[in-house]
């Protein structure tokens, strides 16, 4: 079973999307499966999308200036076409135990969160919720993608939709002779050697990189010179490696002679430049003294469109993605990264708007006059297109900058579902 989970501002906008026909079409006999609205009649109310949404919004109507902005949380689950789509009844079992391993809904829990979970194709359910309590705290769903996909796991076993791991094959591709070990390395002396040369290819690729070959009585030998330098003898040793590689070879090469490992000032984690720029963007975060100076640097990391978290969820996604395209039966390891990207995109939706708060920072008076003088500032370019529900209008007209309780949880964007999933 594969999962996703999305927050969502209108409870109402969201349940008439799932009960209306959907974008394509494809949406059929939308109906009520299970659900606990603490006694509000839920069969009753699905003839009216606005009454039912009142019913699951009543608790975070109470919260006023402490409701978040985001207060639906909606998950998505999705079983394996190979297998047959189970029952009604079956998928609300499936959604109560998903509502029960995240915490929505406790056993037993008189004060937790309202639920319901509906179907509108087959193979899947979906589960709606808000993040208010009854006894007025928040759903901390920090960890929830964790927990979803783990109890997923355990339904998919226990209802027999995990398919046996294949028996590796060896194609004939992959059947060949062990070729010879040789070994570059620094010796006492200070030279540079190479051992384990005893074909005429080797000796030859050795040779053609800059290595001097010696015969003596322990055979066959090729070194570099103890005058060779420092710069030179990782340049040559490299690419005599990278030779005998190509030829097939298994060369051991320490990393002092590999040029394509060696830091310098300039690079100083060899390969990984992304990692030395957050490096320096880290330095000088540290090194800010005004919040403008901050943002100044923090804009790098968190501009919704060219930011490097935006840039690493990119990565992700597109790594979820390729592992499919290159392997179908890899779609769990291709779940991996997609969850690594949705968490990615969590913390880009935990930092929308935080401009205006950062250029006051180290200004808290100021800060405290902005927010009882002017309303909140415009949304960004990726916050201004959701929806608000009424309770969250009703929370950001009422409430300033200091005066709210943090948002708990993590948004996680939708994605494109990798794998053996309806696309």
């Amino acid at each position: 079973m594969i999962a996703h989970l999305h927050r969502a501002t209108d409870t109402v906008g969201l349940l008439t999307y799932l009960f209306g026909p959907g974008e394509r079409g494809n949406h059929a006999n939308p109906r009520l499966v299970d659900g606990d609205c603490h006694g509000a009649p839920i069969d009753v109310l699905t003839d009216s999308l606005p009454h039912l949404a009142h019913a699951l919004d009543a608790p975070v109507e109470r919260l006023w200036a402490r409701a978040p902005e985001r207060p639906v949380w909606c998950c998505s689950i999705r079983s394996d076409p190979r297998y047959p789509d189970p029952t009604d009844s079956q998928w609300a079992d499936v959604a109560r135990r998903v509502v029960v391993a995240t915490g929505i809904a406790p056993d037993g829990d008189p004060e937790a969160c309202r639920w319901i979970a509906l179907r509108n194709q087959s193979r899947q359910v979906h589960v709606v919720a808000t993040l208010a309590r009854e006894d007025g705290t928040l759903h901390n769903a920090y960890r929830d993608a964790f927990h979803l996909q783990s109890e997923c796991h355990r339904i998919a076993a226990e209802i027999g939709h995990l398919p046996p791991a294949p028996s590796p094959t060896l194609d004939a591709q992959e059947i060949h002779m062990p070729a010879p070990n040789i070994t570059i390395a620094v010796e006492p002396s200070g030279s540079v050697s190479a051992k384990g040369a005893s074909d005429d290819l080797s000796a030859t690729l050795l040779k053609h990189a800059g290595f001097q070959q010696i015969q003596d009585w322990h055979g066959r030998r090729h070194r570099l010179a103890t005058t060779t330098p420092p710069a030179d003898r990782a340049a040559i040793a490299t690419h005599a490696a990278e030779m005998l590689r190509a030829a097939r070879y298994s060369v051991d090469l320490p990393p002092d002679l590999d040029t394509s490992r060696l830091t310098t000032p300039a690079n100083p984690l060899g390969p990984y430049a992304a990692g030395a720029e957050i490096l320096r963007l880290t330095d000088q975060i540290r090194a800010a003294e005004t919040g403008a100076e901050l943002l100044q640097v923090l804009d790098h990391l968190i501009h919704p469109e060219h930011g490097a978290l935006e840039r690493a969820r990119e990565a992700l996604e597109a790594a979820s993605e390729q592992i499919t395209d290159l392997d179908d039966e890899a779609y769990r390891l291709s779940e991996r990264f997609g969850f690594a990207a949705e968490f990615v995109s969590a913390a880009e939706s935990e930092l929308i708007d935080s401009e205006v708060e950062l250029r006051l920072v180290g200004n808290s008076q100021q800060l405290v006059s902005r927010a009882r003088t002017q309303s909140p500032a415009s949304p960004g370019p990726r916050s201004a297109a959701l929806a608000t529900s009424p309770a969250a209008a009703t929370a950001k007209a009422s409430s300033t900058l200091g005066a709210g309780v943090p948002e708990t949880g993590s948004a996680v964007r939708p994605s494109p579902s990798p794998g053996p999933r309806t696309r």
